[in-house]
């Protein structure tokens, strides 16, 4: 399941909420755009394991699982434990 539109939704409305949702492209690097800095990194993580369930642990930070939100969509579909029914 691809939560790219959530993910781009809360990037928009804490990072850029005067960009409309069609001019910020999936794979567009919000780290060396300056949208996302070093607090906003902590910002995102934060909304992360908040809202789907991730442990972000200090092994798995790496800046480039937060490039952009195709890789953050990537790292939470890698990171959410796979429920069974």
């Amino acid at each position: 399941m691809s939560h790219i539109a959530e993910i781009r939704q809360f990037v928009l409305r804490e990072f850029l909420p005067d960009v409309p949702a069609e001019e910020l492209g999936a794979d567009e690097d919000l780290l060396a755009g300056g949208v996302v800095d070093s607090l906003g990194l902590l910002k995102l993580i934060a909304w992360i394991e908040d809202r789907f369930g991730v442990a972000v642990d200090e092994v798995e930070l790496s800046p480039d699982s937060f490039r952009s939100i195709t890789a953050i969509n990537a790292f939470v579909h890698a990171s959410v434990p796979m429920r069974t029914s």
